[in-house]
């Protein structure tokens, strides 16, 4: 399995993806998820993978000559004059495996698994980032207020970006919270694995400066994972206990009457045990 995660925020772009895969529990391998295409001055563009390893390379390697048509003929990831067309480019591909694999694959039981994050800035235009599906459909960050993706084991580490990230969250700010969320799925999900691939793009720079491979060694992730889990429980134990038969208390627990209660919803029901 996987984690990737992907954030669009005013000041640039941060993706974070692990390189765990495995078949069992005794074929765990390391893969890199994250490709990235750059052209210095022109154009920065990053794709994130999760699903069945061989559809996702396979995806990537089509991508490399992949092309649709444009109002001036066909365009790649190299000549589209936007994101959104180079996404469009992205999902052509996807469907093109699909064309090809998903028939054999359906015959051996094996569903046509594949979900990408894909990123970037084309000069001309604003940053933009997207999640491609298995159809080769895409849904955008920045509408209706969602600026991040997840893909593969996300529900470990969505609470803490949910509470952190906002578009006006500043890029070392949003890293450290990718990083964050990465601990939370490390701890709880033994499919996510180091080392991990951290890349932060500056808006407008059109230009990669800013990535780095984190493995166990790590300085600042070894802090992360320490300080975190050491703060978490500080704060969890400065919170008080509930109280429950009346106790003076900032926060009562059981503050409304029973029939208030029994008003609001319908009774919870107890079975007692019989008469012996």
């Amino acid at each position: 399995m996987t984690y990737c995660v992907g954030m669009r925020l005013n000041s640039g772009l941060v993706f974070l993806s692990d390189s765990r895969t495995n078949a069992g529990l005794d074929q765990i391998s390391t893969f890199r998820k994250m490709t990235v295409y750059e052209k210095p001055g022109d154009r920065v563009m990053v794709l994130l993978s999760a699903g069945n390893l061989a559809i996702t390379q396979a995806v990537r390697q089509v991508l490399q000559a992949e092309s649709i048509e444009g109002d001036d003929g066909p365009i790649s990831i190299w000549t589209a004059k936007s994101m959104f067309d180079a996404a469009r480019i992205v999902g052509s591909a996807i469907r093109k495996v699909h064309a090809r694999d998903a028939d054999a694959l359906k015959k051996h039981g094996i569903e046509f698994n594949v979900n990408l994050i894909f990123g970037g800035q084309i000069a001309g235009e604003t940053m933009r980032l997207f999640n491609i599906y298995a159809a080769g459909n895409f849904v955008e960050a920045g509408i209706d207020g969602v600026c991040y993706f997840q893909i593969g084991e996300s529900k470990y580490g969505k609470p803490v970006i949910d509470r952190v990230v906002t578009p006006e969250t500043p890029l070392d700010e949003a890293a450290k919270c990718a990083l964050v969320s990465m601990d939370s799925t490390l701890k709880s999900n033994l499919s996510v694995g180091l080392p991990l691939d951290l890349l932060v793009y500056k808006g407008d720079t059109l230009k990669v400066d800013s990535v780095v491979n984190i493995d166990e060694g790590n300085a600042y992730f070894r802090m992360i994972r320490s300080s975190w889990g050491k703060r978490l429980r500080e704060v969890f134990d400065s919170l008080p206990d509930p109280t429950w038969h009346g106790e003076a208390s900032e926060y009562p627990l059981t503050q409304a009457p029973v029939a208030q209660q029994a008003q609001a919803m319908n009774p919870l029901s107890i079975v007692r045990a019989p008469d012996a």
